[in-house]
């Protein structure tokens, strides 16, 4: 019988056989905690393994990019007691000024297809991006983990989605995923790993396939898998040094659910407060005035992104009463941002520019909203009090920018 992706990468790291709804143990080729959690990682590590190392220094690493740099005691003395516990091991930390933890995995070569990854983000399973399978897990969990190099993990089910059509700008990747929520909702992939397919999906870039891999969590999914294509392996092949073979599903491989999602004549959509699943035709809500703007985050905050947001804008300024945030994903988009002119265009466009970091996600390392303010973001989650006390609505860049300039949400085909 074949297998599906994620069973294929089990197989590759555990002796056991990857039989859906069975409990295996699972060799992990990287394991990792941000800032957020990470501290609560070394306290767990001290207390149930004193004196002892951790498994493989290699594969073992702290990533800073909730609060970073730590704008408050806590975040700050918890960053330290991390740094202090990775130079006491010996392994690496990935500092204030790097930018998000997964992506740095994408950056760095260490996500790989079939790659094991796990650390204490709730978006880890990003990953699936590239064809890595990437898990947030929890602080003691984790810490077992930095001890053990393996953890204990029950193989999902899988479903495969078959996206049938084609769309063009200025529909993206973020309303590809925005259409998905429309279609399965929160739960509508609980507990499976997710499987994409179809000319929409072999047709995106590095940058859109981790902006659909991002909202899995969103749909209850453990992961979604993209296959990898020619120039998602040579940008890989370039990070990791050397040449990275594909994985993919067998033909035959069974699936549980299997669905079509039609995306001819995909409209730019929105999710509007207060969860992701509630997405609308941009149209449909247009006119409801914004106060402000966030693009970035793990969702959409590669370079590609930016650059959107800063060629649909064309040099122009954005509504005088909208406050714009702008927050690199990583330390090498703010270099391209630098370098290409994208970050001095949306300077001069009235946006306020961030060092990388997840931005408006995380307690306030850009600034949150207040009671009663609208703000469109490129992130993934609107849940009340995640990005402040105020309303957030889900958006591409595109429509973002849109929103930005004109002061209301707005479909980018009417702003001209």
């Amino acid at each position: 019988m074949g297998q599906t992706i994620i069973q294929k990468i089990i197989a590759r790291h555990s002796k056991e056989p990857p039989t859906p709804g069975s409990i295996v143990w699972m060799d992990l080729d990287v394991r990792s905690a941000r800032d957020f959690g990470g501290a609560n990682v070394v306290k767990n590590f001290e207390a149930n393994y004193p004196g002892q190392s951790v498994a493989d220094v290699q594969k073992t690493c702290f990533t800073f990019d909730c609060v970073a740099p730590a704008n408050n005691i806590p975040y700050a003395n918890n960053q330290h007691t991390c740094r202090k516990f990775a130079r006491k091991q010996g392994f690496k930390v990935y500092d204030v000024d790097q930018g998000i933890g997964s992506h740095i995995n994408i950056e760095q070569g260490m996500a790989v297809p079939g790659a094991t990854i796990v650390g204490t983000d709730s978006h880890l399973n990003i990953l699936g991006a590239v064809g890595a399978f990437g898990q947030g897990m929890g602080d003691q969990d984790i810490a077992f983990t930095f001890r053990a190099g393996k953890t204990w993990f029950e193989v999902p089910h899988s479903m495969r989605v078959k996206v049938k059509g084609t769309f063009g700008h200025p529909v993206t990747a973020k309303d590809l995923v925005l259409k998905m929520l429309q279609v399965l909702g929160s739960n509508g992939a609980l507990g499976l790993a997710m499987e994409y397919y179809g000319p929409a999906i072999d047709a995106l870039d590095l940058p859109g396939r981790i902006t659909l891999a991002s909202m899995a969590t969103e749909m209850g999914a453990i992961i979604s898998f993209v296959t990898p294509n020619q120039a998602t392996l040579d940008y890989l092949s370039k990070a990791a040094g050397r040449t990275i073979e594909p994985i993919a599903a067998d033909p035959d491989a069974t699936y549980v659910k299997e669905i079509e999602v039609d995306v001819n004549g995909l409209e730019p959509l929105v999710a509007c407060p207060p969860t992701p699943e509630n997405v609308k035709k941009v149209r449909e809500v247009a006119g409801r005035k914004v106060d402000s703007v966030f693009i970035g985050s793990c969702t959409n905050g590669r370079f590609e992104d930016f650059e959107a947001a800063s060629r649909f804008l064309k040099g122009r300024k954005i509504a005088s009463h909208v406050m714009a945030k702008a927050v690199p994903a990583t330390q090498k988009v703010y270099a391209q941002m630098l370098q290409s002119g994208v970050l001095k265009s949306l300077f001069e466009s009235g946006f306020v520019i961030s060092h990388p970091g997840c931005g408006g996600c995380a307690s306030g390392q850009i600034g949150m909203t207040g009671k009663d303010e609208v703000q469109v973001s490129t992130s993934n989650r609107n849940f009340k009090g995640k990005q402040g006390d105020g309303e957030t609505y889900l958006a591409s860049p595109i429509v973002a920018a849109a929103a930005a300039l004109k002061g209301e949400l707005v479909d980018p085909r009417d702003v001209g």
